[in-house]
């Protein structure tokens, strides 16, 4: 056989071009390629809310609650913990025929287990409002003062809390997540300090 007819080695091929980096396989459709993960984000990020279609009103009420120390000298609010872990005061949907100030004290009582109870006064109202859906959610909330009278009464939680206490008002005031309750938490120790409660 001639040195011609001889087959001659294949010539090991890189995938590196010159500079040192790899090319990408032709056989990838790289103009189109997208990454699912991202792609998926974005489908999330940019989804079209469904067009309000209803506005529902929601009376509710609650109360700050409070309690002295042993030594009467400082004040401690219950506050509650609700399943996205933002602290707040208890409160609920208003039943018919109940009054706000019957459903403060009745869901003071289912969500906290505090029974022992006194309503002093009105301290105002707050407003939320949130999207349900294809509904726009309207709640406005009657908040009241009221004192635990047993100290010796322990909170105790619903299952769909994580959490239930008392805070020193201080404390209380940085745990809260909603300024508009902020606001009332300061007026109702101004009342309590007073003990002006009309």
């Amino acid at each position: 056989m001639s040195r011609s007819s001889q087959p001659r080695p294949k010539k090991k091929t890189n995938s590196r071009n010159k500079r040192g980096t790899y090319k990408i396989p032709e056989a990838l459709p790289t103009e189109e390629y997208k990454e699912p993960r991202l792609e998926k984000i974005r489908q999330v990020v940019f989804r079209k809310k469904p067009e309000i279609k209803e506005i529902v009103r929601e009376p509710t009420a609650g109360g700050i609650v409070f309690r002295m120390t042993p030594d009467n000298r400082d004040i401690e609010i219950l506050l509650i913990q609700d399943s996205k872990d933002r602290w707040t005061i208890p409160k609920g949907h208003i039943e018919p025929g109940e009054t706000a100030k019957q459903t403060a004290v009745r869901e003071i009582g289912e969500e906290s287990g505090l029974k022992e109870v006194d309503v002093l006064t009105w301290l105002g109202k707050i407003h939320f409002k949130y999207r349900r859906l294809d509904k726009l959610v309207l709640m406005t909330t009657q908040v009241y003062l009221v004192q635990s009278t047993n100290n010796k009464e322990h909170p105790t939680k619903e299952k769909w809390m994580n959490g239930i206490r008392w805070f020193s008002f201080s404390d209380a005031l940085d745990a809260i997540e909603y300024a508009d309750i902020e606001k009332l938490m300061l007026i109702a120790k101004k009342k309590i300090r007073s003990g002006e409660f009309n």
